[in-house]
């Protein structure tokens, strides 16, 4: 099973590319508000940029209570246990 590390890591490589910026930080805490080009748009290639990814797939319902990146990484972390 994969580490909490392990999809930190790998999700923070996702957010860098979506975001266009190498520089690009997230932790637990991050959210939409903490970076200027995290619109709908970016939103939704985000999501499937970590469903292929992840090779996972996530309900609207799911994502829709997500506060921030750590609430994030506990659903992936949900997904990939039952996957």
């Amino acid at each position: 099973m994969m580490e909490t590390t392990q999809i930190f890591s790998q999700l923070q490589e996702i957010f860098r590319d979506i975001f266009d910026d190498s520089s690009l930080v997230i932790n637990e805490s991050t959210n939409a508000n903490d970076i200027e080009d995290w619109d709908s748009l970016n939103h939704i290639s985000l999501i499937s940029a970590i469903e292929k990814h992840f090779k996972i797939k996530f309900h609207l319902s799911e994502l829709q209570g997500l506060k921030n990146v750590g609430e994030m990484v506990a659903l992936i972390e949900r997904k990939l246990e039952h996957a």
